[in-house]
């Protein structure tokens, strides 16, 4: 059974969530600041990785 711990979003999903544009969260992606998964042809970013991603940015902003 898949938790939301385990829910696996798409681009334009995380970047509603963040709030930016498809090149910066491919950039995110590409620079290894967001994690992300490869399923098939489609690129998928754990919903963990979105709280990390924003946990990280709230820690360097401190």
């Amino acid at each position: 059974m898949m938790t939301a711990t385990d829910e696996l979003l798409t681009v334009p999903e995380v970047m509603a969530r963040l709030k930016l544009g498809r090149s910066t969260v491919y950039d995110l992606i590409r620079t290894r600041r967001l994690t992300s998964i490869t399923v098939g042809r489609a690129r998928r970013v754990p919903a963990v990785a979105v709280r990390d991603f924003i946990a990280d940015a709230i820690g360097e902003a401190a």
